[in-house]
């Protein structure tokens, strides 16, 4: 189904950030690359009210970038919107660990067990194209089994800007994230909500410290 499509089953200003969400997080649309309402009203076949409302809504969302007289452009992350997004994210996410384990995997236990799996094995075969998209569905099987419905709602969105985030920076955090992945996940299947919350906080700090070496380096250059 095209985006053109969808909006005629969806509310257009919804069906128009998705799609363009969707081109952001892929990669297909790089920061800096301007979005004119016009060019994207005919793409999608809307009006040009549902695309600006769906520009005002992903700037909400920190990807994209509006300014006055000048139009709309994809964000760059700032290291310090990255901190705080990383800070929240980790007392959310230590929660759902803590919840997931204290339901054993819920329904999507089998399937938890199967992603770090195939995780594992696609870092080891260096198919680095295929880990962000893995690394995303992983924490939001987390978020699933904790059963907690709005703890999942909240993670979705923070979810995917983390993913977005470190997009570029792989190579500097796959291996050590699956080897986490793998215990944490093992600590949920076990019913271990203590460990499976300590092990969670441990992964997710260190994230907030590559962001910190990464403004250092950022910063001697």
């Amino acid at each position: 189904m095209t985006a053109s499509q969808d909006t005629g089953r969806t509310a257009p200003r919804a069906a128009v950030a998705d799609a363009l969400r969707e081109d952001i997080l892929a990669g297909r649309l790089s920061p800096g690359d301007r979005l004119r309402e016009v060019d994207l009203a005919e793409r999608f076949g809307v009006s040009r009210i549902p695309v600006r409302e769906a520009l005002s809504q992903l700037q909400s969302e920190g990807f994209v970038t509006l300014v006055r007289y000048r139009g709309a452009t994809v964000s760059a992350p700032s290291g310090s919107a990255a901190r705080e997004l990383v800070q929240i994210r980790r007392g959310l996410e230590v929660l759902a660990a803590q919840l997931a384990a204290g339901n054993r995997g819920g329904a999507v236990a089998g399937e938890l067990a199967r992603v770090v799996e195939l995780g594992r094995s696609v870092d080891i075969a260096h198919d680095h194209d295929e880990l962000p998209s893995l690394t995303l569905r992983f924490h939001m099987l987390v978020a699933e089994a904790s059963g907690n419905q709005q703890l999942q709602v909240m993670l979705e969105q923070i979810l995917e800007r983390v993913s977005w985030i470190f997009g570029q920076r792989l190579d500097t955090r796959t291996r050590v994230s699956w080897s986490d992945h793998a215990a944490i996940a093992q600590a949920i299947l076990n019913g271990s909500p203590i460990q499976a919350g300590y092990l969670m906080d441990e992964h997710i700090a260190r994230d907030e410290r590559l962001l910190d070496d990464l403004d250092a380096d950022s910063s001697a250059d």
